[in-house]
């Protein structure tokens, strides 16, 4: 029986100075009843240096899931974390994405027996991630638009994520054409719901493999909710060495009998049939 609250999934692998950004995103949550869970794909000892000295630093427990550096084994470590959650809701995220202090409390205040949460992010460009440090995390302005466009934020559309509050960001929300979709950067459910549909495809490599796990949620009746304009994280940029287009071809052939067959478990999630 998990207790009530959060376990926030965040994923990472080698990336020690973004991951540490992120979790001093998470030390200014105003919703204080959660727990960090690290999905750690191989990541070598540096990282686990980081968040044992993070771990003195900050309000909330940390647990480190780590596997053995197999090549691109994302939605393996996913499942463990899932199995190692505490709580009974499921925040997941990636070491990439900076939180703002509303984060948390936006997925508590709209989840919902049924249904899964689909939040969206802030692209930065190199230059605007690279000025954001524990300060501007700390004071909140790496989410105001006015720093970020004089750190080299180039002015567009999405800022409004930004700049939109209460019902106006509840409102973009609801019109918004971008279907609501689970999205590994910023997405929540119930882990019973988690749990039921057999946790990530561990077939899948990197590109679509949150989108599937979200696709047999929906096939199973989990309803999606859209809190793109509400729930608010700013993604730093970096180089994706492991993308590749057989990785996308092969996720997109799981994505597609996924679909067509209206599964709503994987045979090769944490549950295996052998």
């Amino acid at each position: 029986m998990r207790k009530k609250g959060i376990s926030v999934v965040i994923s990472t692998y080698n990336s020690e100075r973004y991951l540490e950004l992120v979790l001093w995103g998470f030390q200014n949550q105003t919703f204080k009843e959660f727990e960090i869970v690290i999905a750690d794909d191989g990541s070598g000892p540096q990282t686990k240096a980081c968040i044992d000295r993070i771990s003195s630093l900050v309000d909330f427990p940390i647990q480190h899931i780590w596997q053995e550096d197999k090549g691109f084994q994302k939605s393996r470590i996913l499942n463990k974390a899932l199995l190692a959650a505490n709580y009974e809701y499921i925040v997941m995220t990636d070491g990439d994405c900076i939180p703002r202090e509303d984060f948390l409390a936006v997925h508590d205040q709209y989840k919902k027996r049924g249904c899964f949460l689909s939040g969206g992010y802030v692209m930065l460009p190199m230059n605007t991630s690279m000025a954001i440090n524990e300060q501007t995390i700390q004071d909140q302005s790496c989410f105001n638009i006015k720093w970020l466009m004089a750190e080299g934020y180039p002015s567009s559309k999405k800022r409004l994520k930004l700049t939109l509050r209460g019902w106006k960001a509840q409102l973009m929300n609801k019109t918004t054409p971008t279907r609501a979709s689970w999205n590994g950067h910023n997405a929540s459910g119930w882990l019973r719901d988690l749990l039921d549909v057999n946790g990530f495809d561990e077939r899948m490599q990197y590109g679509g493999q949150d989108r599937e796990l979200g696709e047999r949620l929906v096939n199973a009746g989990i309803r999606p909710i859209q809190i793109r304009y509400s729930a608010i994280c700013v993604h730093l940029d970096h180089k994706r060495g492991y993308k590749t287009p057989e990785s996308i071809a092969k996720n997109k052939r799981i994505r597609a009998q996924t679909k067509k067959e209206r599964l709503t478990r994987t045979t090769h999630g944490i549950q295996k049939v052998i």
